[in-house]
């Protein structure tokens, strides 16, 4: 049953109609923020939020303060200071030069080519430039270079030892037993020890040569030197202007030869200018014109 008389319903208070309004608003996100929560979640776009940008600003405000030259110029010279108050400090410095193996003509040429004063800094010195331009002396054979405690640069020279002369059209060149010019000898007198050759491309058989001075034993007090003819075989210069012509190939057997016939039938003790081994069946001499006489006059005897 109803009764008589309903309660009244009176209008909601403001409070009470604002209540009713958050009861009825949607939970689900508006279609902006739905897109931007969507795009959040994609892995390049929070890549770039979360590392590119960061690195954007910190490359822009680094360019717009090093685009000012005068910064530039400041910065750089606070590092070319610093880097020099290193490298001069006491324990890298190179107050001296100590040669060792060297004569004095080589000991003054490796100093005049040290390419920095001393006093100075190691790391302005380059060991390797320095030891391939001291190694351009021909009188160096090799050199070894290392910087020792006490700031001492220590310098051990192996120089070539001569072992023949060349003469040339210019003078008279000493070689080492490889043929690699060591200096030049302005007189004969000065250097008799050594075995003099002579022609075109001499220098380049050195090595040859000296085995066929070491093969002629008996021989070497009459000989006056080698001579090298057509770049490609040597004759015997001995005294009294007689020459032994040699083979190109294998000379030593040659004289070998030689020797066994000179001890037999006393070969070299003729009257010749000419003695050539260049074949191996047939030797040939030819005898000087005195010598040439006496065997015409003895052949007439007989």
């Amino acid at each position: 049953m109803r009764p008589i008389n309903p309660p009244r319903r009176y209008p909601p208070q403001a409070g009470q109609r604002a209540v009713l309004r958050s009861r009825r608003r949607d939970p689900a996100p508006s279609r902006l923020a739905f897109r931007l929560q969507r795009l959040w979640l994609t892995p390049l776009v929070r890549s770039v939020v979360r590392i590119g940008a960061p690195i954007f600003v910190v490359v822009l405000g680094v360019g717009l303060y090093f685009g000012d030259e005068g910064r530039r110029a400041t910065i750089w010279q606070h590092f070319i200071d610093a880097k020099r108050a290193v490298q001069t400090r006491p324990e890298f410095m190179v107050s001296a030069l100590k040669i060792e193996g060297a004569g004095e003509e080589v000991d003054a040429a490796i100093r005049t080519m040290l390419p920095v004063t001393l006093p100075a800094s190691s790391f302005d010195l380059d060991l390797d430039a320095y030891r391939n331009t001291v190694l351009r002396l021909d009188a160096v054979a090799d050199v070894s270079m290392v910087i020792r405690p006490g700031g001492i640069l220590e310098a051990d020279v192996r120089e070539r030892e001569p072992a023949i002369l060349w003469r040339t059209a210019g003078g008279l060149e000493m070689l080492d037993p490889e043929g690699h010019r060591v200096a030049t000898l302005l007189e004969r007198d000065l250097r008799p020890d050594l075995p003099l050759v002579a022609g075109k491309g001499a220098d380049r058989a050195v090595p040859e040569a000296l085995r066929i001075l070491i093969a002629s034993g008996p021989l070497l007090p009459r000989i006056r030197g080698l001579i090298r003819v057509g770049e490609r075989r040597w004759d015997l210069a001995l005294e009294d202007d007689q020459r032994i012509m040699l083979p190109a190939d294998n000379p030593i057997p040659a004289i070998e030869r030689l020797l066994a016939l000179d001890a037999a039938e006393d070969l070299l003790a003729r009257d010749f200018t000419h003695l050539d081994l260049r074949n191996n069946e047939r030797p040939t001499i030819r005898l000087s014109s005195p010598g040439l006489e006496t065997y015409r006059t003895v052949a007439k005897q007989y």
